[in-house]
């Protein structure tokens, strides 16, 4: 198909050639310069052409460069906020799978967008309409591919010209019919085959897409609201946590996320979503899902392979519905009958045991392209209080929790674990003034140091009482990110979410925070999204069937 477009264009340059030269005589007498065309204004190199467009040529001149008549924009290069900067917003976007369309109506035009990069640059133009079926047949040959288009109030037919390596142009007209055999084009597409790559360095982000980054955002209610496009558009938050309030159904849940996500399509940066899907009493994803046994029935088993087998339906749940991080498993060693939080959550009281069943289901999670967050460091087994209601204090020394905390810890780092939480446990031993979330003797000096942890750090949700009744929250992040943490997660409350992102920017503002720390942690959460490659694709339905269908098949094996 490439030699047919260029064969077309040198044939189309032929022509004008021959024009000019037969006519050049009558015009000797003529200034060459007053009455020649004006090539910026017919180019398609010029931002803003206005000569009519009334044959395929016209649009193929502007197609092979990326571009549509009467705009400047290149597919495949052009970012959404260059477009936005010059037509202002769109009358309205639409999600579609992997981007959104913003709809340009009084322009006649649409944009195609995924990560703030245009995919798909559309024009319908009502000088387009002089161009017909057999026009485009005659001029460009027979299409690379057909395909048709129906709905209750369109049926189309899509000639689609792959014209060179980077570009495809597709015509869109009504399907040829008796009564119309020749109908008039509807509208035009150039689509980029080639794509301008996701930047995935923190030097190619400004201060506030940075901190953005650094955030794990609980958002409000059931359905898109004013204060979840605040945090998706203004303070480009890099994680959103779904919590029970969140849930209602499959399809009220996975319309939300996808509405989310057509937010954050001008975002060089693809949201992550994360949720609790530990199994057992700690299940929130929605719909007739079947029940997973809790970690402390699978201790009582006691089967690699069987804990290996539950984190990969962990996993095959979340990618079902779109999310890309789990929190899960607890690595937590029950060693306190009394313990309020954890209990069954955690596979036992033999740190042995919790660490290759907890390691089992870490990989069974990361099998099926799910993050998994091993938790809650350094140990939140010995605790008699809930962190949620209060701060809890743990009297042991640095001897005392490698004998029992920091086992499962330790080996699930060896076998590559990606993410570790943080829990809120003030160990008064260790430090005396900070919990384990805003220590850096816990963070910088006991899991990057002596356990080794290169990957990414997250904290416990920082709306706990355990923070908001000692600490200013505000406060709190920015003392965690001095310690060494790279994602805050703030799971409630649109206002303290805002309160931290605000005093982490200030911080870096005075100098308390160097950008240079900042940049540690981004560098951290980039490679993590380009490991899982995450992306924000649209979920059109969740097969709960199928999901139950592949629980029994695991449950009843035992």
């Amino acid at each position: 198909m490439f030699k047919k477009v260029t064969l077309i264009l040198a044939l189309i340059l032929a022509t004008v050639a021959i024009f000019y030269f037969l006519n050049g005589k009558e015009k000797e007498n003529i200034d060459p310069i007053e009455n020649s065309p004006n090539e910026e204004e017919r180019s398609p190199n010029n931002d803003n052409s206005s000569a009519p467009i009334t044959s395929v040529s016209d649009v193929l001149e502007y197609a092979m460069e990326g571009k549509v008549p009467h705009f400047p924009f290149i597919s495949g290069e052009t970012s959404f906020e260059e477009v936005k900067d010059k037509l202002g917003d769109p009358e309205d976007i639409e999600t579609v799978e992997n981007g959104a369309y913003a709809n340009y109506l009084d322009q006649d035009a649409a944009f195609g967008y995924r990560n703030g990069i245009l995919f798909d640059v559309r024009s319908y133009h009502p000088e387009l309409q002089e161009i017909r079926f057999n026009d485009i047949k005659q001029a460009m040959g027979e299409p690379d591919k057909t395909t048709y288009y129906k709905d209750n109030i369109y049926d189309q037919i899509i000639l689609m010209y792959q014209l060179n390596e980077n570009y495809q142009l597709k015509w869109i007209l009504p399907r040829p019919t008796d009564n119309e055999l020749n109908p008039a084009v509807h509208h035009i597409s150039v689509l980029a085959s080639t794509f301008k790559k996701t930047p995935i360095s923190y030097d190619q982000l400004t201060l506030d897409e940075k901190i953005g980054q650094m955030i794990f955002a609980g958002i409000e209610g059931t359905k898109p609201n004013e204060k979840t496009s605040e945090l998706i558009y203004r303070y480009k938050v890099g994680g959103i946590i779904f919590n029970g309030k969140n849930i209602v159904s499959p399809k009220q849940t996975i319309d939300y996320m996808n509405h989310i996500q057509s937010l954050n399509a001008d975002n060089p940066i693809p949201i992550m979503f994360g949720i609790d899907q530990e199994g057992g009493r700690i299940s929130k994803l929605p719909g007739n899902l079947l029940s997973l046994p809790t970690n402390e029935e699978i201790g009582k088993i006691n089967d690699p392979a069987y804990s290996y087998e539950i984190g990969s339906l962990l996993g095959k749940q979340l990618k079902a519905f779109g999310f890309h991080m789990d929190f899960a498993p607890v690595l937590d060693v029950n060693s306190n009958p009394n313990n309020p939080v954890i209990g069954d959550r955690s596979f036992g009281n033999d740190p042995d045991i919790v660490s290759r069943l907890g390691i089992q289901t870490m990989k069974g999670i990361q099998s099926q392209n799910v993050i998994s967050v091993i938790k809650h460091f350094p140990g939140h087994g010995d605790t008699s209080v809930d962190s949620h209601l209060e701060l809890p204090v743990v009297n042991k020394t640095r001897s005392d929790l490698e004998e029992i905390e920091l086992i499962p810890f330790k080996k699930a780092i060896k076998n590559g674990a990606d993410v570790v939480m943080v829990g809120h446990i003030m160990l008064p031993k260790i430090d005396s003034n900070y919990p384990s979330t805003m220590s850096k003797k816990i963070i910088q000096g006991m899991l990057r140091k002596d356990l080794e942890f290169h990957g990414v750090v997250i904290t416990d949700d920082m709306t706990m009482k355990a923070i908001t009744n000692n600490f200013d929250i505000g406060q709190a992040a920015v003392q965690s990110v001095k310690a060494g943490s790279d994602i805050i997660m703030v799971a409630h409350d649109y206002e303290k979410v805002v309160a931290v992102i605000d005093a982490l920017k200030k911080a870096v503002e005075k100098g308390e925070i160097s950008e240079k720390r900042i940049n540690e942690s981004v560098e951290r959460i980039l490679e993590l999204k380009k490991k899982y490659n995450v992306q924000n694709k649209v979920i059109k339905s969740v097969n709960i069937d199928e999901l139950n269908r592949l629980t029994r098949k695991v449950l009843i094996s035992k």
